[in-house]
């Protein structure tokens, strides 16, 4: 429950620098007095709104609340207990001012002012600024009764009243949950089209890859195939080639006899063409000599024709065998020449055979080469793109599987959502404390002599039965006769509320309610059942004091307007 204990203003409205403070706990019934425009209203109902909730209860700019003539240093103060804690929140403008404090320690301010506000409502008053002036306040100026409501704020009060506005608030955060369920598992299944889509690239490059690895392989060994032919082809010609040479070499068997015999041939022409000088010599020497130089003795003419005849004898047999060695010579040589052009033949035929020799190893090399890359190919059991491949399988599977959390987390979400909507749980509870409403309703319009069967249905609309159980409208009513109907719905809502323990204060205001419809009889009926209500002090404004008797007040307020400033006065 909220113990309104006492409401403090300066420059507000009319009042001026010096602070005026009233009590709101001390008296049962507190009758506040005053001409129009003397800020009987503005102190109470104006200042209360404010404190609380930062903006007055009629309409008014916020720069128009502040004193006109002052025009600073605007500062409302109103304190409070819940439980047994004490707040007090300090507000103003001119500076600006917003403080809450409770148990003297002022609470954090680090907040913007917006959740500051937001932290008062929620979690110290925990009533909203409509549900507070329809239980607390009834008034001319801006109290838009319940039954002028429409169906959507009538639901509202009551969810307040209740305390079952929290299920709204679960259903703003389960339809923003849902919301980005949705968006996330739009997200996730437009990863998992693309996830489908690169799987689909990457079989089909495996499969290209695959196609292209045989295609290859196949290529390879037709190559090898080819190549081994070829080698056969030029080991066939180097068969061939080696066979001629073979020929060839035994043609030339007799070179090595013919080489000796060369050699030998021209030593024996050496030793002739020798021989053959001596003798020419010798017979040179006796044709022209008849002494003998070294012994000086003649040399005989018979000695020298017989050695002359017998030089001449050698000569010719030398000349004939010089002759006979020189055909033998050519003939050699002849041999010679033609097995030098045998040997030149066998060296081409030999060099031809190496290169063909060098070729084949070439080959050989390279298809051993070709099979290492057949074998490579061959033992290759995965390829990188087959680990790719892998990865996002198992990251396809992973998305497939979170899919299916987001879905199920999605449909309970949109399961509480369907609870949580006006026609779910919080319908199940208005169903149960309707008829408590509408029993109190009709208990207070009994006790104003006002005798009508009136119900709110679950679409919270009036169903009134009147008279001979004819049907009635909430429209067709006279204005005393509406206000009865909603004081008894404000009286109702205010027991609700205590019974809640959701907008249970001390506090009731009701500004003109004297002044307007009710008549003398009306007027007593009402003041004698909020006389019967306990633990609420209870505020009457009315600008008719005439009217107002003292003995039916614990306490009358006056407030009149002097130099442009309000003045208070208690009267009684």
């Amino acid at each position: 429950m909220i113990h309104f204990v006492k409401i403090s203003m300066k420059n507000f409205f009319s009042v001026g620098n010096t602070p005026t403070e009233i009590s709101l706990n001390s008296h049962k019934k507190t009758a506040i007095l005053g001409s129009n425009g003397s800020g009987k209203s503005s102190c109470i109902l104006d200042s209360i709104c404010y404190a609380l909730y930062g903006k007055p209860f009629r309409k008014a700019n916020k720069p128009n609340i502040v004193n006109s003539k002052n025009k600073s240093n605007m500062l409302v103060e109103i304190y409070f207990e819940i439980g047994d804690k004490k707040y007090k929140v300090r507000r103003g403008m001119k500076p600006n001012i917003f403080e809450i404090y409770c148990d003297n320690k002022l609470i954090n301010q680090d907040a913007s002012s917006k959740d500051y506000q937001e932290y008062l409502e929620k979690y110290i008053l925990k009533v909203n600024y409509k549900s507070f002036i329809n239980v607390v306040i009834l008034g001319s100026a801006r109290y838009n009764p319940f039954m002028q409501m429409t169906a959507a704020d009538r639901r509202n009060v009551i969810e307040d009243l209740l305390d079952i506005q929290i299920f709204s608030t679960m259903n703003v955060l389960v339809k923003d949950k849902v919301s980005k369920l949705k968006e996330e598992l739009n997200s996730i299944e437009y990863y998992i089209d693309i996830t489908n889509e690169k799987i689909s690239l990457q079989e089909q490059n495996l499969q290209e890859h695959q196609q292209n690895r045989q295609e290859q392989i196949e290529k390879k060994k037709l190559d090898i195939e080819k190549y081994n032919n070829q080698i056969q082809k030029i080991e066939s010609d180097i068969s061939l080639i080696q066979k001629h040479v073979d020929v060839l070499q035994n043609k030339i068997t007799d070179k090595q006899k013919v080489d000796s015999k060369r050699q030998k041939l021209i030593s024996l022409e050496s030793k002739m063409e020798t021989n053959l000088s001596k003798l020419k010599k010798e017979t040179q020497f006796y044709k022209n000599n008849d002494n003998c130089p070294t012994c000086k003795q003649t040399i005989e003419k018979d000695f020298k024709e017989v050695q002359l005849s017998e030089n001449l004898l050698s000569i010719n047999k030398f000349n004939e065998g010089m002759i006979k060695l020189e055909e033998e010579m050519n003939s050699v040589i002849e041999r010679i020449n033609e097995i030098s052009e045998i040997q030149k033949h066998i060296q081409e035929h030999q060099t031809e055979i190496i290169k063909l020799n060098s070729s084949i190893s070439a080959i050989q090399k390279y298809v051993q080469k070709e099979l290492k890359e057949i074998e490579s190919f061959s033992s290759i059991k995965s390829y990188p793109v087959d680990n790719r491949l892998k990865e996002l399988k198992e990251s396809l599977e992973d998305y497939y599987n979170n899919k299916k959390t987001v879905e199920d987390n999605k449909k309970y979400y949109e399961f509480s959502s369907l609870l949580l909507k006006d026609g779910g749980i919080k319908t199940r509870i208005v169903k149960q404390y309707l008829p408590v409403i509408n029993k109190l309703i009709n208990a207070y319009l009994s006790k104003m002599n006002f005798f009508i069967n009136f119900n709110i249905n679950e679409n919270f609309e009036e169903v009134i039965k009147s008279r001979h159980r004819d049907d009635f409208a909430y429209q067709q009513f006279s204005e005393g006769e509406k206000l009865r109907i909603d004081l008894a719905i404000l009286f109702a809502f205010r027991q609700i509320a205590k019974m809640k323990n959701s907008v249970n204060t001390n506090l009731l205001i009701m500004d003109e309610i004297l002044d307007s419809s009710l008549d003398e009889e009306s007027c007593g009926l009402f003041l004698e059942s909020i006389n019967k209500m306990d633990n609420t002090n209870i505020f009457i404004i009315s600008h008719k004091g005439d009217q107002i008797s003292s003995d039916k007040f614990d306490r009358i307020l006056k407030f009149e307007k002097k130099k442009d400033f309000t003045r208070l006065t208690e009267i009684v």
